[in-house]
């Protein structure tokens, strides 16, 4: 049993993002169409049985390229969406300099939310409690296949946290690299999960 994190294709790095549902840019098709043709090319080495998608924009179109070649029925699902940055969500960032100058992330408290979003705290507890979900249905055998979770980079960086036992904070430094439609493995071994693959962007390289 395997899960697969990745990271939804390159969106627009002008706006900001959390709970934007601006797509992706062009790049950003073109890199979800090399991922697509890899898992492809690759789906007996990788062998997805099941896709869940975060259901913003940028993870569905990347989402729908995979979709398309692997015909795989695909869940798409909010609780797994980025962070929720209430008013700033896909807000120009020279706006959002004007408007909230100096409120980035890592600058909010744990506790403290975004205007009219989230907090890091609630966001972290969001991940946790759907990643505990899976693995709960996973455990009694509800879900059997190996699952592809098209994501965030935030979302990601969380379940290294969680995965590492690393207590978790928004001020913390990111523990892994998280390249637009990157590739991570988890799998279950002795009787936890780890992690196996990090940020493989092989179909990437050569194009």
């Amino acid at each position: 049993m395997r899960i697969y994190l990745v990271r939804h294709g390159q969106d627009d790095g002008n706006y900001r993002g959390g709970w934007s549902n601006l797509g992706l840019i062009e790049d950003g098709t073109k890199q979800a169409r090399l991922l697509a043709s890899f898992l492809w090319k690759n789906k007996e080495k990788y062998n997805i049985n099941k896709i869940i998608s975060s259901d913003l924009v940028r993870a569905i179109e990347t989402t729908m390229e995979i979709e398309n070649i692997l015909h795989i029925k695909v869940e798409y699902s909010s609780d797994w969406r980025e962070i929720n940055n209430g008013e700033l969500a896909g807000m120009d960032n020279k706006e959002a300099l004007e408007r909230y100058p100096g409120l980035f992330y890592n600058t909010l408290d744990m506790n403290e939310r975004y205007p009219g979003g989230e907090s890091p705290i609630e966001f972290y507890n969001r991940i946790k409690s759907s990643f505990e979900y899976l693995c709960n249905n996973i455990s009694m055998e509800t879900e059997k296949e190996n699952i592809m979770i098209v994501t965030h980079g935030g979302v990601i960086n969380v379940l290294y946290y969680i995965l590492n036992n690393y207590e978790w904070t928004n001020k913390s430094p990111n523990l892994c690299k998280t390249s637009p439609t990157g590739i991570h493995k988890i799998e279950y071994i002795d009787g936890n999960w780890k992690i196996v693959m990090s940020n493989n962007i092989e179909h990437l390289q050569y194009n």
